[in-house]
Protein backbone atom coordinates (compact mmCIF):
# COMPACT_ATOMS: atom_id res chain seq x y z
CA UNK A 1 0.00 0.00 0.00
CA UNK A 2 1.01 3.29 -0.92
CA UNK A 3 2.11 5.57 1.88
CA UNK A 4 2.54 9.20 2.35
CA UNK A 5 6.24 10.68 2.43
CA UNK A 6 6.01 14.14 2.52
CA UNK A 7 3.68 16.40 2.70
CA UNK A 8 0.78 17.73 1.57
CA UNK A 9 1.73 21.15 0.97
CA UNK A 10 -1.12 23.34 -0.07
CA UNK A 11 0.53 26.07 -2.84
CA UNK A 12 -1.88 27.49 -5.28
CA UNK A 13 -5.43 28.64 -3.94
CA UNK A 14 -7.89 31.60 -5.77
CA UNK A 15 -11.68 31.27 -5.64
CA UNK A 16 -12.83 27.93 -6.74
CA UNK A 17 -8.76 25.60 -7.51
CA UNK A 18 -5.95 24.87 -5.56
CA UNK A 19 -2.88 22.73 -6.14
CA UNK A 20 -1.12 20.31 -3.56
CA UNK A 21 1.98 18.39 -3.78
CA UNK A 22 2.36 15.48 -2.26
CA UNK A 23 5.17 12.54 -2.13
CA UNK A 24 4.62 9.11 -1.70
CA UNK A 25 6.56 6.00 -1.55
CA UNK A 26 5.60 4.21 -4.77
CA UNK A 27 3.69 4.72 -7.87
CA UNK A 28 -0.53 5.74 -6.80
CA UNK A 29 -3.31 7.82 -7.84
CA UNK A 30 -3.02 10.78 -5.79
CA UNK A 31 -6.20 12.08 -4.71
CA UNK A 32 -7.58 15.07 -2.34
CA UNK A 33 -10.92 15.21 -1.73
CA UNK A 34 -12.65 18.40 0.07
CA UNK A 35 -15.62 18.06 3.31
CA UNK A 36 -17.53 20.58 1.47
CA UNK A 37 -17.51 19.83 -2.50
CA UNK A 38 -14.83 19.79 -5.08
CA UNK A 39 -11.58 17.61 -5.05
CA UNK A 40 -8.88 16.23 -7.56
CA UNK A 41 -6.71 13.55 -8.47
CA UNK A 42 -3.42 13.01 -10.09
CA UNK A 43 -1.05 9.96 -11.14
CA UNK A 44 2.09 10.30 -9.67
CA UNK A 45 5.47 10.24 -11.43
CA UNK A 46 8.64 9.24 -10.82
CA UNK A 47 12.39 11.39 -10.34
CA UNK A 48 15.61 9.14 -8.88
CA UNK A 49 13.61 6.64 -7.34
CA UNK A 50 10.77 8.62 -5.59
CA UNK A 51 7.05 9.59 -6.52
CA UNK A 52 5.26 12.76 -6.68
CA UNK A 53 2.49 14.18 -7.30
CA UNK A 54 0.65 18.07 -7.87
CA UNK A 55 -3.11 17.30 -7.16
CA UNK A 56 -5.49 20.16 -8.91
CA UNK A 57 -7.97 20.48 -7.02
CA UNK A 58 -11.41 21.69 -8.52
CA UNK A 59 -14.72 22.47 -7.80
CA UNK A 60 -14.20 25.04 -4.56
CA UNK A 61 -16.51 27.92 -3.71
CA UNK A 62 -15.19 30.98 -3.58
CA UNK A 63 -15.20 32.69 0.32
CA UNK A 64 -15.88 29.25 1.99
CA UNK A 65 -13.19 27.10 3.78
CA UNK A 66 -13.24 23.32 3.28
CA UNK A 67 -11.22 21.03 5.11
CA UNK A 68 -9.42 18.12 3.32
CA UNK A 69 -7.82 15.20 3.25
CA UNK A 70 -5.48 13.26 0.83
CA UNK A 71 -6.16 9.71 -0.14
CA UNK A 72 -3.42 7.07 -1.80
CA UNK A 73 -5.30 4.75 -4.33
CA UNK A 74 -8.29 5.49 -2.44
CA UNK A 75 -6.77 4.91 0.87
CA UNK A 76 -6.85 8.01 3.81
CA UNK A 77 -3.12 9.40 4.76
CA UNK A 78 -3.86 12.62 5.66
CA UNK A 79 -5.01 13.88 8.23
CA UNK A 80 -2.69 11.42 10.03
CA UNK A 81 -4.55 9.90 12.99
CA UNK A 82 -2.77 10.98 15.80
CA UNK A 83 -2.27 14.64 14.75
CA UNK A 84 -2.46 17.13 17.78
CA UNK A 85 -3.49 19.69 15.11
CA UNK A 86 -6.91 20.91 13.36
CA UNK A 87 -7.45 19.59 10.16
CA UNK A 88 -5.97 21.06 7.05
CA UNK A 89 -8.37 23.64 5.31
CA UNK A 90 -8.17 25.53 1.87
CA UNK A 91 -9.46 28.78 2.29
CA UNK A 92 -10.75 30.22 -0.58
CA UNK A 93 -11.16 34.39 -1.57
CA UNK A 94 -13.51 35.92 -2.68
CA UNK A 95 -13.53 39.90 -3.96
CA UNK A 96 -13.08 42.64 -1.23
CA UNK A 97 -11.47 40.36 1.32
CA UNK A 98 -8.08 41.61 2.99
CA UNK A 99 -4.97 39.79 1.94
CA UNK A 100 -2.71 39.09 4.51
CA UNK A 101 0.73 38.17 3.10
CA UNK A 102 3.78 36.61 5.17
CA UNK A 103 7.09 36.46 4.25
CA UNK A 104 10.48 35.81 5.49
CA UNK A 105 13.39 33.72 4.50
CA UNK A 106 16.40 31.58 5.95
CA UNK A 107 15.54 28.25 7.89
CA UNK A 108 17.63 25.69 9.10
CA UNK A 109 15.91 22.96 10.25
CA UNK A 110 14.34 22.45 13.55
CA UNK A 111 16.35 19.81 15.46
CA UNK A 112 14.91 16.68 16.56
CA UNK A 113 12.03 16.70 19.02
CA UNK A 114 13.40 17.37 22.97
CA UNK A 115 17.05 18.55 21.59
CA UNK A 116 18.22 22.12 22.49
CA UNK A 117 17.61 24.02 20.08
CA UNK A 118 21.20 26.30 19.40
CA UNK A 119 19.26 29.57 17.07
CA UNK A 120 16.12 29.51 19.65
CA UNK A 121 12.48 29.38 18.36
CA UNK A 122 11.23 28.70 15.00
CA UNK A 123 8.91 31.48 13.75
CA UNK A 124 7.03 29.22 11.46
CA UNK A 125 6.77 27.12 14.37
CA UNK A 126 5.69 29.66 16.44
CA UNK A 127 3.03 30.84 13.46
CA UNK A 128 1.60 27.41 13.25
CA UNK A 129 0.67 26.91 16.78
CA UNK A 130 -1.03 30.42 16.99
CA UNK A 131 -3.12 29.57 13.73
CA UNK A 132 -4.10 25.96 15.65
CA UNK A 133 -4.89 28.49 18.38
CA UNK A 134 -7.80 29.64 15.94
CA UNK A 135 -5.77 33.07 15.17
CA UNK A 136 -5.84 34.23 12.18
CA UNK A 137 -3.96 32.90 9.16
CA UNK A 138 -1.78 34.43 6.65
CA UNK A 139 -3.06 33.98 2.92
CA UNK A 140 -0.32 33.32 1.38
CA UNK A 141 3.25 32.83 2.92
CA UNK A 142 6.32 33.84 1.05
CA UNK A 143 9.28 31.89 1.56
CA UNK A 144 11.68 34.17 0.21
CA UNK A 145 15.39 31.69 -0.36
CA UNK A 146 16.75 29.44 1.79
CA UNK A 147 14.36 26.70 2.51
CA UNK A 148 17.17 23.94 2.63
CA UNK A 149 21.07 24.31 3.42
CA UNK A 150 22.68 22.44 1.56
CA UNK A 151 26.20 23.33 2.33
CA UNK A 152 25.43 23.89 6.03
CA UNK A 153 24.08 20.43 7.63
CA UNK A 154 22.98 19.70 10.74
CA UNK A 155 24.55 16.74 13.17
CA UNK A 156 21.67 14.70 12.14
CA UNK A 157 21.90 15.15 8.93
CA UNK A 158 26.24 14.74 9.02
CA UNK A 159 25.46 11.12 10.23
CA UNK A 160 23.22 10.46 7.20
CA UNK A 161 25.79 11.73 5.09
CA UNK A 162 28.79 9.48 6.61
CA UNK A 163 27.06 6.31 6.28
CA UNK A 164 26.59 6.71 2.35
CA UNK A 165 29.88 8.08 1.84
CA UNK A 166 33.15 8.85 3.01
CA UNK A 167 32.74 12.70 4.31
CA UNK A 168 36.48 13.50 4.12
CA UNK A 169 36.24 13.57 0.19
CA UNK A 170 34.50 16.81 -1.02
CA UNK A 171 31.76 17.96 -0.92
CA UNK A 172 32.64 16.39 2.22
CA UNK A 173 29.49 17.06 5.05
CA UNK A 174 27.70 18.91 2.25
CA UNK A 175 24.56 17.07 0.02
CA UNK A 176 26.28 15.50 -3.18
CA UNK A 177 23.34 14.73 -5.17
CA UNK A 178 19.56 14.05 -5.38
CA UNK A 179 18.90 11.63 -2.90
CA UNK A 180 21.17 13.43 -0.51
CA UNK A 181 18.47 17.06 -1.05
CA UNK A 182 15.78 14.59 -0.55
CA UNK A 183 16.96 14.10 2.90
CA UNK A 184 17.12 17.79 3.85
CA UNK A 185 13.40 18.36 2.82
CA UNK A 186 12.34 15.32 5.28
CA UNK A 187 14.39 16.80 7.76
CA UNK A 188 12.95 20.51 7.31
CA UNK A 189 9.15 19.61 5.94
CA UNK A 190 8.67 16.37 8.01
CA UNK A 191 8.43 18.63 11.61
CA UNK A 192 5.52 18.59 12.86
CA UNK A 193 4.28 22.22 12.87
CA UNK A 194 5.83 23.11 9.90
CA UNK A 195 4.04 19.88 7.97
CA UNK A 196 0.71 21.29 9.16
CA UNK A 197 1.52 24.85 8.38
CA UNK A 198 2.33 23.71 4.96
CA UNK A 199 -0.84 21.94 4.66
CA UNK A 200 -2.98 24.55 5.22
CA UNK A 201 -1.52 27.90 4.14
CA UNK A 202 -0.29 28.45 0.99
CA UNK A 203 3.17 29.27 -0.22
CA UNK A 204 5.10 31.07 -2.88
CA UNK A 205 8.92 30.26 -2.69
CA UNK A 206 12.42 31.30 -4.29
CA UNK A 207 15.51 29.58 -3.79
CA UNK A 208 18.20 31.72 -2.82
CA UNK A 209 22.16 30.44 -2.77
CA UNK A 210 22.56 27.64 0.39
CA UNK A 211 19.41 25.76 -1.19
CA UNK A 212 22.53 25.12 -3.58
CA UNK A 213 25.43 26.98 -2.01
CA UNK A 214 26.68 29.90 -0.12
CA UNK A 215 27.61 32.63 -2.36
CA UNK A 216 25.69 30.58 -5.37
CA UNK A 217 26.72 32.66 -8.86
CA UNK A 218 28.89 35.60 -6.94
CA UNK A 219 30.95 35.98 -10.31
CA UNK A 220 32.53 34.75 -13.29
CA UNK A 221 35.61 33.60 -11.61
CA UNK A 222 33.70 32.13 -8.68
CA UNK A 223 31.39 29.77 -11.33
CA UNK A 224 34.88 28.80 -13.25
CA UNK A 225 36.53 27.55 -10.07
CA UNK A 226 33.39 25.89 -9.03
CA UNK A 227 33.14 23.81 -12.56
CA UNK A 228 36.57 23.21 -12.20
CA UNK A 229 35.92 20.76 -9.16
CA UNK A 230 34.88 17.21 -9.18
CA UNK A 231 31.58 17.10 -7.39
CA UNK A 232 29.94 20.48 -8.60
CA UNK A 233 28.42 19.50 -11.41
CA UNK A 234 26.28 16.92 -10.07
CA UNK A 235 25.88 19.18 -7.15
CA UNK A 236 24.40 21.86 -9.45
CA UNK A 237 22.19 19.28 -11.44
CA UNK A 238 20.33 17.90 -8.15
CA UNK A 239 19.87 21.18 -6.59
CA UNK A 240 17.97 22.55 -9.88
CA UNK A 241 15.89 19.29 -10.13
CA UNK A 242 15.23 18.89 -6.55
CA UNK A 243 14.05 22.92 -6.41
CA UNK A 244 12.09 22.11 -9.53
CA UNK A 245 10.54 18.95 -7.18
CA UNK A 246 9.80 20.31 -4.54
CA UNK A 247 9.51 24.43 -4.76
CA UNK A 248 9.11 25.34 -8.42
CA UNK A 249 5.89 23.09 -9.63
CA UNK A 250 4.66 24.62 -6.56
CA UNK A 251 4.81 28.16 -7.88
CA UNK A 252 2.87 27.40 -11.29
CA UNK A 253 -0.66 28.38 -11.64
CA UNK A 254 -3.11 24.97 -12.41
CA UNK A 255 -3.21 27.13 -16.03
CA UNK A 256 0.44 27.35 -16.10
CA UNK A 257 0.72 23.78 -14.76
CA UNK A 258 -1.13 22.16 -17.47
CA UNK A 259 1.12 23.84 -20.06
CA UNK A 260 4.20 23.29 -18.45
CA UNK A 261 6.09 21.23 -20.56
CA UNK A 262 8.56 19.39 -18.28
CA UNK A 263 5.90 18.78 -16.11
CA UNK A 264 4.07 16.82 -18.93
CA UNK A 265 6.74 15.30 -20.16
CA UNK A 266 8.27 13.43 -16.75
CA UNK A 267 4.12 12.70 -16.32
CA UNK A 268 4.21 10.84 -19.65
CA UNK A 269 6.90 7.69 -18.71
CA UNK A 270 7.53 5.76 -16.14
CA UNK A 271 10.91 7.44 -15.11
CA UNK A 272 10.97 11.14 -15.92
CA UNK A 273 14.86 11.44 -13.82
CA UNK A 274 16.27 11.86 -17.33
CA UNK A 275 13.95 14.32 -18.71
CA UNK A 276 14.35 16.01 -15.31
CA UNK A 277 18.00 15.92 -15.48
CA UNK A 278 18.24 17.27 -19.23
CA UNK A 279 15.95 19.79 -17.76
CA UNK A 280 18.64 21.10 -14.92
CA UNK A 281 21.77 20.93 -17.55
CA UNK A 282 20.04 23.06 -19.99
CA UNK A 283 19.41 25.91 -17.09
CA UNK A 284 23.09 25.50 -15.64
CA UNK A 285 24.25 25.92 -19.38
CA UNK A 286 22.17 28.50 -20.75
CA UNK A 287 20.60 30.83 -17.47
CA UNK A 288 18.37 32.15 -19.86
CA UNK A 289 16.71 29.41 -21.17
CA UNK A 290 14.67 28.67 -17.86
CA UNK A 291 12.54 31.09 -15.66
CA UNK A 292 12.09 30.49 -12.70
CA UNK A 293 10.59 33.52 -11.62
CA UNK A 294 6.96 33.93 -11.77
CA UNK A 295 4.01 36.43 -10.97
CA UNK A 296 0.84 35.63 -8.89
CA UNK A 297 -2.02 37.82 -8.36
CA UNK A 298 -4.15 37.42 -5.09
CA UNK A 299 -7.19 40.05 -6.29
CA UNK A 300 -5.65 43.26 -6.58
CA UNK A 301 -2.44 42.23 -5.44
CA UNK A 302 0.55 41.76 -7.37
CA UNK A 303 3.13 39.16 -6.62
CA UNK A 304 6.30 39.34 -8.58
CA UNK A 305 9.12 36.78 -7.23
CA UNK A 306 11.96 36.90 -9.05
CA UNK A 307 14.73 34.89 -9.06
CA UNK A 308 18.24 36.55 -8.30
CA UNK A 309 20.50 33.78 -8.54
CA UNK A 310 20.61 31.71 -11.35
CA UNK A 311 19.73 34.04 -13.95
CA UNK A 312 22.68 36.92 -13.42
CA UNK A 313 25.01 37.36 -15.88
CA UNK A 314 27.88 37.35 -14.28
CA UNK A 315 30.20 38.71 -17.68
CA UNK A 316 32.50 41.35 -15.29
CA UNK A 317 31.61 44.12 -18.36
CA UNK A 318 28.28 43.18 -18.63
CA UNK A 319 27.43 41.68 -14.92
CA UNK A 320 23.76 41.95 -14.37
CA UNK A 321 21.22 40.67 -11.19
CA UNK A 322 19.02 39.50 -14.48
CA UNK A 323 19.14 38.24 -17.76
CA UNK A 324 18.10 40.49 -20.58
CA UNK A 325 14.95 38.16 -20.97
CA UNK A 326 14.51 38.29 -16.99
CA UNK A 327 14.85 42.18 -16.95
CA UNK A 328 12.16 42.72 -19.60
CA UNK A 329 9.53 40.04 -18.16
CA UNK A 330 10.30 41.92 -14.86
CA UNK A 331 8.92 45.28 -16.42
CA UNK A 332 6.10 44.17 -18.37
CA UNK A 333 4.99 42.11 -15.38
CA UNK A 334 5.50 45.70 -13.38
CA UNK A 335 4.07 47.84 -16.13
CA UNK A 336 1.17 45.19 -16.79
CA UNK A 337 -2.61 46.83 -16.98
CA UNK A 338 -1.94 50.00 -15.20
CA UNK A 339 -5.17 50.93 -12.42
CA UNK A 340 -5.49 46.61 -12.14
CA UNK A 341 -3.53 46.31 -8.91
CA UNK A 342 -3.74 48.28 -5.66
CA UNK A 343 -0.59 47.25 -4.52
CA UNK A 344 2.98 45.98 -5.98
CA UNK A 345 5.02 42.92 -4.42
CA UNK A 346 8.27 42.89 -5.36
CA UNK A 347 9.73 39.21 -4.11
CA UNK A 348 13.60 39.26 -4.38
CA UNK A 349 15.43 36.74 -2.02
CA UNK A 350 18.56 39.52 -1.85
CA UNK A 351 17.59 43.77 -0.20
CA UNK A 352 17.77 46.74 -3.01
CA UNK A 353 18.19 48.76 -0.69
CA UNK A 354 21.16 48.01 2.02
CA UNK A 355 22.76 49.98 5.20
CA UNK A 356 24.69 53.11 3.28
CA UNK A 357 28.33 51.34 4.08
CA UNK A 358 27.03 47.85 2.59
CA UNK A 359 25.52 49.46 -0.23
CA UNK A 360 29.30 51.67 -0.66
CA UNK A 361 30.95 48.68 0.42
CA UNK A 362 29.31 46.96 -2.76
CA UNK A 363 29.31 49.59 -5.47
CA UNK A 364 33.42 50.05 -4.57
CA UNK A 365 33.95 45.96 -5.05
CA UNK A 366 31.94 46.16 -7.90
CA UNK A 367 34.33 48.92 -9.61
CA UNK A 368 37.65 47.55 -8.61
CA UNK A 369 36.61 43.88 -9.97
CA UNK A 370 35.66 45.39 -13.34
CA UNK A 371 39.30 47.07 -13.11
CA UNK A 372 38.91 50.46 -12.78
CA UNK A 373 41.84 50.88 -10.93
CA UNK A 374 43.62 47.78 -12.77
CA UNK A 375 44.12 44.48 -12.27
CA UNK A 376 45.96 43.92 -9.11
CA UNK A 377 43.13 46.07 -7.33
CA UNK A 378 40.75 43.91 -9.56
CA UNK A 379 42.60 40.68 -7.94
CA UNK A 380 41.74 42.12 -4.27
CA UNK A 381 38.35 43.01 -5.12
CA UNK A 382 37.61 39.40 -6.03
CA UNK A 383 38.69 37.90 -2.78
CA UNK A 384 37.47 40.88 -0.67
CA UNK A 385 33.76 39.98 -2.73
CA UNK A 386 33.93 36.48 -2.24
CA UNK A 387 35.20 36.50 1.48
CA UNK A 388 32.79 39.06 2.85
CA UNK A 389 29.49 37.71 0.67
CA UNK A 390 28.99 41.27 -1.35
CA UNK A 391 26.38 40.32 -4.28
CA UNK A 392 23.62 42.00 -3.33
CA UNK A 393 22.13 44.44 -5.87
CA UNK A 394 24.23 47.41 -4.62
CA UNK A 395 26.96 45.29 -6.28
CA UNK A 396 25.72 45.02 -10.13
CA UNK A 397 24.97 49.00 -9.96
CA UNK A 398 23.37 48.81 -13.46
CA UNK A 399 20.95 46.35 -12.16
CA UNK A 400 20.19 48.27 -8.75
CA UNK A 401 19.57 51.79 -10.86
CA UNK A 402 17.01 49.61 -13.50
CA UNK A 403 14.92 48.62 -10.40
CA UNK A 404 15.20 52.14 -8.85
CA UNK A 405 13.52 53.18 -12.19
CA UNK A 406 11.09 50.48 -12.01
CA UNK A 407 9.70 50.93 -9.21
CA UNK A 408 9.36 54.73 -9.84
CA UNK A 409 8.00 53.97 -13.01
CA UNK A 410 5.46 51.75 -11.63
CA UNK A 411 4.59 53.61 -8.48
CA UNK A 412 3.77 57.11 -10.61
CA UNK A 413 1.03 58.69 -12.94
CA UNK A 414 -2.74 57.09 -13.50
CA UNK A 415 -3.54 54.24 -12.15
CA UNK A 416 -0.76 53.47 -9.71
CA UNK A 417 -0.91 51.43 -6.85
CA UNK A 418 -0.73 52.35 -3.54
CA UNK A 419 2.40 50.72 -2.58
CA UNK A 420 5.51 49.01 -4.33
CA UNK A 421 6.94 46.90 -1.88
CA UNK A 422 10.40 45.55 -2.27
CA UNK A 423 10.28 42.26 -0.31
CA UNK A 424 13.52 40.21 1.04
CA UNK A 425 15.45 38.35 3.30
CA UNK A 426 18.96 36.89 3.14
CA UNK A 427 21.20 39.04 5.66
CA UNK A 428 19.76 37.67 8.77
CA UNK A 429 17.95 40.67 10.25
CA UNK A 430 15.03 42.86 9.89
CA UNK A 431 14.44 46.45 8.70
CA UNK A 432 12.70 49.26 6.93
CA UNK A 433 13.91 51.26 4.26
CA UNK A 434 12.52 54.25 1.96
CA UNK A 435 13.94 55.79 -0.29
CA UNK A 436 13.36 59.01 -1.71
CA UNK A 437 13.63 60.53 -5.13
CA UNK A 438 15.32 64.17 -6.41
CA UNK A 439 12.85 66.46 -7.30
CA UNK A 440 14.40 65.97 -10.93
CA UNK A 441 14.19 62.40 -11.44
CA UNK A 442 12.33 61.15 -14.54
CA UNK A 443 9.84 59.60 -12.36
CA UNK A 444 8.69 60.38 -9.02
CA UNK A 445 6.38 57.68 -7.34
CA UNK A 446 3.13 58.68 -6.13
CA UNK A 447 3.35 54.90 -4.56
CA UNK A 448 4.99 54.52 -1.37
CA UNK A 449 7.55 52.64 -1.88
CA UNK A 450 9.79 50.58 0.97
CA UNK A 451 12.12 48.16 0.98
CA UNK A 452 10.72 45.40 3.73
CA UNK A 453 13.48 42.72 4.44
CA UNK A 454 12.82 40.08 6.73
CA UNK A 455 15.44 37.32 7.94
CA UNK A 456 15.97 34.77 9.58
CA UNK A 457 12.88 32.79 10.47
CA UNK A 458 15.21 30.03 11.83
CA UNK A 459 18.91 31.05 11.74
CA UNK A 460 21.47 33.45 13.43
CA UNK A 461 23.53 36.03 13.48
CA UNK A 462 26.96 36.75 15.26
CA UNK A 463 27.97 39.66 17.37
CA UNK A 464 30.23 40.72 15.00
CA UNK A 465 27.20 40.94 12.52
CA UNK A 466 24.81 42.73 14.55
CA UNK A 467 27.24 45.59 15.35
CA UNK A 468 28.42 45.45 11.96
CA UNK A 469 25.04 46.41 10.93
CA UNK A 470 24.10 48.78 13.14
CA UNK A 471 27.21 50.49 12.02
CA UNK A 472 25.86 50.41 8.71
CA UNK A 473 23.30 53.01 9.27
CA UNK A 474 25.01 55.15 11.18
CA UNK A 475 26.17 58.66 9.87
CA UNK A 476 30.05 57.40 10.30
CA UNK A 477 28.84 54.05 7.84
CA UNK A 478 27.18 56.32 5.18
CA UNK A 479 30.83 58.91 5.11
CA UNK A 480 32.69 55.21 4.90
CA UNK A 481 30.76 53.79 2.22
CA UNK A 482 31.09 57.72 0.44
CA UNK A 483 34.60 57.32 0.42
CA UNK A 484 34.97 54.15 -0.66
CA UNK A 485 32.77 54.76 -3.94
CA UNK A 486 35.21 57.66 -4.63
CA UNK A 487 38.20 55.40 -4.40
CA UNK A 488 36.12 53.04 -6.18
CA UNK A 489 35.15 56.29 -8.70
CA UNK A 490 32.07 54.17 -8.54
CA UNK A 491 28.48 56.49 -9.46
CA UNK A 492 27.00 57.65 -6.69
CA UNK A 493 23.04 55.98 -6.30
CA UNK A 494 20.48 58.56 -8.22
CA UNK A 495 18.53 57.94 -4.97
CA UNK A 496 18.64 58.37 -1.04
CA UNK A 497 17.14 56.07 1.20
CA UNK A 498 16.34 55.98 4.94
CA UNK A 499 16.27 53.44 7.90
CA UNK A 500 12.43 53.56 9.10
CA UNK A 501 12.38 50.42 11.27
CA UNK A 502 14.80 48.27 12.57
CA UNK A 503 17.48 46.94 12.78
CA UNK A 504 15.80 43.74 14.67
CA UNK A 505 17.68 40.70 15.37
CA UNK A 506 15.95 37.40 16.38
CA UNK A 507 13.94 34.75 14.54
CA UNK A 508 10.82 36.60 13.01
CA UNK A 509 8.18 37.10 10.27
CA UNK A 510 6.44 40.09 8.93
CA UNK A 511 2.80 40.34 7.86
CA UNK A 512 1.34 42.72 5.55
CA UNK A 513 -2.64 43.08 5.62
CA UNK A 514 -3.77 44.91 2.17
CA UNK A 515 -7.60 45.96 2.40
CA UNK A 516 -8.29 47.69 -1.10
CA UNK A 517 -5.81 50.45 -0.93
CA UNK A 518 -4.47 50.60 3.12
CA UNK A 519 -1.67 49.18 3.84
CA UNK A 520 -0.71 47.80 7.63
CA UNK A 521 2.54 45.95 8.60
CA UNK A 522 3.04 44.04 11.36
CA UNK A 523 6.58 42.33 12.85
CA UNK A 524 6.66 39.79 14.97
CA UNK A 525 9.46 37.66 16.86
CA UNK A 526 9.28 34.19 17.82
CA UNK A 527 9.70 34.46 21.59
CA UNK A 528 10.14 31.00 23.89
CA UNK A 529 8.22 30.98 26.93
CA UNK A 530 9.23 29.13 30.43
CA UNK A 531 7.23 25.80 30.47
CA UNK A 532 5.56 26.78 27.07
CA UNK A 533 5.23 26.56 23.20
CA UNK A 534 7.24 29.74 21.64
CA UNK A 535 5.30 32.34 20.35
CA UNK A 536 5.15 35.06 18.17
CA UNK A 537 5.14 38.40 19.41
CA UNK A 538 4.17 41.99 17.99
CA UNK A 539 7.39 44.29 18.15
CA UNK A 540 5.86 46.60 16.29
CA UNK A 541 2.82 47.51 14.31
CA UNK A 542 2.11 50.54 11.75
CA UNK A 543 0.02 51.42 8.40
CA UNK A 544 1.88 51.61 5.77
CA UNK A 545 -0.82 54.44 3.59
CA UNK A 546 -2.81 56.81 5.01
Amino acid sequence: MAELRLGPLLRYVDGSTATVWVETSRPCTAEVRCAGGGGGTARTFQIAGHHYALVPVTGLTPGTVSSYEVLLDDSPVWPLPDSRFPPSEIHTPVGGDPVRVAFGSCRWAAPPHGDPDPVGPDALDALASRIAAGDERPDVLLLLGDQVYADETSKATRAYLASRRDLREPPGAQVADYEEYTHLYYESWLDPGIRWLLSTVPTCMIFDDHDVIDDWNTSASWLADMRNTPWWQERILSGLMSYWVHQHLGNLTPAELAADPVHAAVRAVPDGTDILRAHATEADRDPASVRWSYRRDFGRVRVLMLDSRAARVLDEANRSMLDPGEAAWLREQALDDPGSCDHLLIGTSLPWLLPHLVHGAEAWNAALCQGVRGERWARFGEKVRRAADLEHWAAFPESFEELTALTAEAGSGDGAPATVLVLSGDVHHAYIAQPSWPADAPAVPDARVLQLTCSPVHNSVPLSMKLGFHFGWSRKGRAIGRWLGRHGRSRRPSIDWHKAGGPWFGNQLMTLTLRGRSARLRFEQARARRGGKARLETVTESALTP
